[in-house]
C-alpha cells in the first residue's frame, strides 16, 4: 500500500515496485491505491463543492503570475524596482490570498471529519500541501514590497502573516519530520522579516544611507567645503581634467567626519577622510580600468544624485557657491575633457551629460522606490548577507530540527528520514508516465495540477534568490562601492581582489542592456482621439492607441547642452545667469512672430507653436538635423500638456482648461469626426488652414492663432527659397528654449509629479530639471502666483 506525504514541493510516497510500474502502465484501478489517490480524493468525493477546486485554481494562477514576471519580464533588465502597476496588481491580489487561503486551509483541516484525536491524527495530505503553498509565497511576497529606509510601513501586517503562519505549522502538525521540514521554510519567512526590519533600522540610523540625515551632513559638508576651498577663485584658472581632479563631491565615506550634530547641522573634520570624486579621478589604478571614464563618471552622478536628494527631502535648495562650482565642474571641466580626447565631439559630450544625468536619476529612483537592498550594496553587505546570514540560519535550521524532536538527535534524523522521504525523480517518472491520463482522469489532471503549482512556486524562490544576488552584485551601487573601496586602498592583497573584482563586473556590465532616453510623442494635428468634452479638471481626453516614444535625437541633446552652456558663461568663460524666455532670443530678428509668445498662459503659447509646427511640417518635410530637433521637441511638449500637466510651471487644472479649449475648438474646425476618428492629414490640414476667418466663441483661439502662425511660416519659408530650411533653424532654437524654459521649478507640486514620475522610468523633462536645480537656472517668475492672483483682483476692483 502506497504511504502519502508532501514536503516542500516534492510529493512523497513510499510504494513497491509493483504499484509504480502499474501506475506507469496507466493501470487506473493500481494508480488509486497511490499517493495521487490521497491527494486528490476530494475531488472525487466532494467535485461540487467549490472551494476544493477553487484552490487549485487560485493558486495555479497565481504561480503562472510569479513564474512570468520573474523569468520573462527580467530577461532583458536588470533593475532592484518594479513597474508600480504591475506591483499594485500583485499587491492587491495577495491582499486577498492570505484570508483565502487560510479558510480553504481549514477547510481542507476539517474534511476527515470525525472524531479525531488532537495528538496522534496528522493533518490532512491537502491541508499540509495548502500550507507549503502558503509559506512560499509568503517568500515571494518581498517581491512586490518596497524597502522603506525610514519607517515601518507594511512590515506589522508581514509580522501577522508570518505568525499566523507559525501556528498553522507548530499547533497543527506533530508528526516531528513534518513539523522540522515545514518550520524550515517558516524559519525562512521569519528571516525575511527580521532582514526587513534590519534594513529599515539601519536607513533610520545610519549617516550614510538615513533618510533625511544623509541629506543634512552633505548640506553641511558642502557649506565646509566651498567655504575651505573658494572653489568660484581657486578653480578659475584651471581647466579640464584638473577640476576634476580637484573636486571635492562626497561619493562615500563622509559619515566619517563627523563630530557632532550642532543646531544649524553637523560638525565636520577638516581631515579629509570622505572618499570624493578627485580622489577617484585621480588615482591612476582606476585610469587603467575606466578607459572611457564611464566608472569615474558614474560616481559622479552618484555625488551629484546626493545633492539633488535636498530637494525631493525638502532641504534648503543649492546654494549661489554650489551651482557655479557645477557650472565649472560640468560646463568647463567635464566638457573641456571629454571634447579633448574626442577631438572636439560634441554630440560625445552631450551624450555624457545627459548619461549622468540619467544616472543621476536611477540612483534617486532606486534609493525612494527599491524591491532589492541595493542601497546597502557594498562588499561587505555582500559578505554578511550571503554568506555570515546563510550560515546563520543553518545553524538555526538545526536547532528548529533538534526542538522538534525532543533534543534526540536521533530519532529527528530518522523522523526526517521516514516523514519527508524525498523520492522528486520517482515522482516525475511517475507523473511522466500516467500523463496520456490527464484529460481522461480528473485524479491525474488535478495531480499534475498540484504538483507543477508546488514545483512552480519553489523554483521561483529559488529564482527569486538568484536573481536577487546578480541585481546586488550588477548594480550601479555596488559598482562605486567597490570603487570606494579601491580608491582607498588601491595598494596590496584587498587591493588586487577589488581590482579583478572591477574588472569582472565590468566585463559582465557590458552586455547588460541599458535603456536609451527617450520621450513620448503626440502630435494634436495628426492623432487620433477618443475623447468627450466633459467638464473634468482632468484631462479630457485620451489616446485609442499608447502614444508612441523615441529615442531623443542627438541633436537635441546637443542644442540643449550648447544653449545652456553658451548663456551661462560669457564670452571669456565667466559664470553668469540665464535669464531664460519663451523664444525672445530665437525670435530676436523675426519681430513679427514675438506676439505668438505673449501669452499668460505656457500651455497656450506651447500649443500655439505646437499646431504651426505640425502644420509647416505637412508642407515643409525635410530629413535635416533641425527639422527632427523642432518636430521632436514640439510633440513631446503637447505630450506633456495632454498628460503630465504637473509638471508645468502654472497651475495644473489651468493647463487642463487650456487643453480642454484647444480641443473643442479643434472639434468645432474639422467636426467631430474628423477630430477625434479620421486619421487623414491632409484634409485637417486644408480645413485648418482654409478655416474663414470669423469671430470665435471659445476663449482662447489657438487653433486659429496655430494656423496664423503657420502661414507666416509658410511665408518666410517660400521668400528663403530654401525649402524650409531656414525656417526649420528657426523653430528648432526656439523649442530648445521652450523646453528650458518650462524645465525649472521650484514648486513643491511639481517636484512631487518628478519624483512620483521616476519609479515608472522619469521624464525627459525630469533631465533638466535636475539639469536646471544643479546650475541654479530659474524662471524670471519671482512674484508668487498667489501675488499675482491678489494683483489682478486689485486691478478689477479699480
Amino acid at each position: 500500500l502506497a504511504r502519502a506525504q508532501v514536503d516542500m514541493g516534492f510529493l512523497h510516497f513510499n510504494t513497491n515496485s509493483d504499484i509504480l510500474h502499474s501506475c506507469v502502465a496507466h493501470d487506473y484501478t493500481d494508480f488509486n491505491t497511490t499517493i495521487f489517490y490521497n491527494l486528490t480524493n476530494s475531488y472525487v468525493a466532494q467535485f461540487n463543492h467549490t472551494s476544493t477546486l477553487l484552490t487549485s485554481i487560485i493558486m495555479f494562477v497565481l504561480a503562472a503570475l510569479f513564474f512570468n514576471l520573474n523569468l520573462f519580464s527580467r530577461l532583458s533588465d536588470v533593475s532592484a524596482i518594479l513597474d508600480p502597476s504591475v506591483r499594485l496588481f500583485i499587491t492587491s491580489a495577495l491582499s486577498l490570498f492570505l484570508p483565502v487561503m487560510s479558510y480553504l486551509f481549514s477547510e481542507a483541516r476539517n474534511a476527515t471529519g470525525g472524531a479525531r484525536s488532537k495528538f496522534t491524527d496528522e493533518l490532512p495530505l491537502r491541508a499540509r500541501l495548502i500550507l507549503i503553498w502558503m509559506l512560499l509565497v509568503e517568500l515571494l511576497r518581498k517581491k512586490a514590497e518596497e524597502i522603506h529606509m525610514q519607517g515601518y510601513s507594511g512590515t506589522m501586517d508581514r509580522v501577522g502573516r508570518v505568525l499566523l503562519l507559525g501556528s498553522f505549522v507548530f499547533f497543527h502538525l506533530h508528526d516531528a519530520g513534518k513539523r522540522s521540514m515545514l518550520g524550515i521554510l517558516w524559519l525562512l519567512c521569519a528571516t525575511r522579516l527580521v532582514q526587513r526590519i534590519v534594513f529599515t533600522e539601519v536607513g533610520k540610523r545610519s549617516l550614510a544611507y538615513g533618510v533625511g540625515k544623509n541629506a543634512r551632513l552633505i548640506t553641511s559638508y558642502m557649506a565646509q567645503v566651498l567655504e575651505e576651498d573658494q572653489m568660484e577663485h581657486r578653480h578659475h584658472s584651471l581647466d579640464g581634467d584638473e577640476l576634476l581632479r580637484r573636486c571635492k563631491y562626497a561619493v562615500m565615506e563622509e559619515e566619517n567626519l563627523v563630530v557632532q550634530a550642532s543646531p544649524d547641522g553637523y560638525r565636520l573634520t577638516s581631515d579629509a577622510a570622505a572618499v570624493t570624486v578627485g580622489k577617484i579621478w585621480g588615482l591612476a589604478e582606476i585610469s587603467s580600468l575606466d578607459g572611457d571614464k564611464r566608472l569615474r563618471q558614474l560616481c559622479l552622478s552618484f555625488a551629484l544624485f546626493k545633492l539633488l536628494r535636498r530637494r525631493f527631502e525638502r532641504l534648503p535648495a543649492m546654494t549661489a557657491a554650489e551651482t557655479r562650482s557645477y557650472r565649472e565642474l560640468i560646463f568647463k571641466g567635464m566638457r573641456t575633457d571629454i571634447e579633448k580626447e574626442t577631438a572636439g565631439a560634441s554630440t560625445d559630450t552631450a551624450e555624457a551629460l545627459f548619461r549622468l544625468t540619467n544616472d543621476e536619476l536611477s540612483f534617486l529612483c532606486e534609493y525612494y522606490h527599491p524591491v532589492v537592498p541595493v542601497v546597502l550594496a557594498s562588499p561587505f553587505f555582500l559578505l554578511a548577507n550571503y554568506l555570515l546570514l546563510p550560515m546563520l540560519v543553518l545553524v538555526l535550521c538545526l536547532v528548529l530540527i533538534v526542538l522538534c524532536t525532543n533534543g534526540d538527535i536521533g530519532y529527528a534524523r530518522d523522523s526526517i528520514k521516514d516523514d519527508n522521504y524525498f523520492t522528486f525523480f520517482s515522482v516525475t517518472t511517475m507523473m511522466t508516465g500516467c500523463l496520456p491520463k490527464i484529460f481522461t482522469s480528473r485524479l491525474v489532471f488535478f495531480s499534475f495540477l498540484d504538483f507543477s503549482i508546488t514545483s512552480l512556486l519553489f523554483l521561483m524562490v529559488v529564482y527569486e534568490e538568484v536573481w536577487e544576488f546578480l541585481v546586488l552584485v550588477l548594480s550601479d551601487w555596488f559598482m562605486v562601492s567597490l570603487l570606494c573601496k579601491y580608491a582607498v586602498k588601491p595598494d596590496g592583497r584587498l587591493g588586487r581582489v577589488f581590482h579583478w573584482a572591477i574588472h569582472g563586473i565590468t566585463g559582465m556590465r557590458s552586455i547588460m542592456h541599458r535603456p536609451h532616453i527617450s520621450f513620448n510623442q503626440l502630435c494634436v494635428v495628426r492623432f487620433c482621439w477618443l475623447a468627450m468634452p466633459f467638464s473634468f479638471s482632468l484631462p479630457v481626453t485620451l489616446p485609442i492607441i499608447p502614444l508612441p516614444a523615441m529615442p531623443v535625437p542627438d541633436q537635441v541633446k546637443l542644442s540643449i547642452m550648447e544653449y545652456l552652456a553658451n548663456e551661462l558663461h560669457d564670452l571669456h568663460g565667466n559664470p553668469t545667469s540665464l535669464t531664460l524666455s519663451r523664444g525672445g532670443f530665437a525670435l530676436a530678428d523675426h519681430t513679427d512672430l514675438l506676439p505668438f509668445c505673449e501669452s499668460d498662459s505656457v500651455a497656450e503659447v506651447i500649443l500655439t507653436w505646437h499646431i504651426a509646427t505640425s502644420l509647416f511640417e505637412v508642407m515643409h518635410s525635410t530629413t535635416s538635423d533641425d527639422h527632427a530637433q523642432a518636430q521632436s521637441l514640439s510633440k513631446y511638449c503637447a505630450y506633456l500638456v495632454a498628460i503630465h500637466p504637473e509638471l508645468l510651471p502654472e497651475y495644473q487644472e489651468s493647463t487642463e482648461l487650456v487643453f480642454k479649449d484647444m480641443m473643442l475648438e479643434l472639434s468645432g474646425v474639422l467636426g467631430f469626426w474628423r477630430c477625434y476618428f479620421s486619421p487623414c492629414v491632409n484634409t485637417r490640414y486644408n480645413k485648418i488652414m482654409g478655416a474663414p476667418e470669423q469671430p470665435s466663441s471659445m476663449p482662447r483661439n489657438v487653433v486659429k492663432r496655430g494656423a496664423e502662425l503657420a502661414k507666416k511660416l509658410e511665408k518666410k519659408a517660400r521668400d528663403a527659397k530654401d525649402s524650409g530650411e531656414a525656417v526649420w533653424k528657426l523653430l528648432a532654437n526656439l523649442w530648445v528654449e521652450l523646453v528650458v524654459y518650462v524645465a525649472p521649478s521650484n514648486d513643491d507640486g511639481c517636484i512631487m509629479g518628478h519624483e512620483k514620475l521616476l519609479v515608472k522610468g522619469g521624464e525627459f523633462i525630469t533631465m533638466l530639471w535636475a539639469l536646471a536645480s544643479h546650475a541654479g537656472i530659474s524662471r524670471p517668475a519671482d512674484i508668487p502666483r498667489a501675488h499675482v492672483a491678489i494683483e489682478r483682483v486689485t486691478d478689477v476692483i479699480v
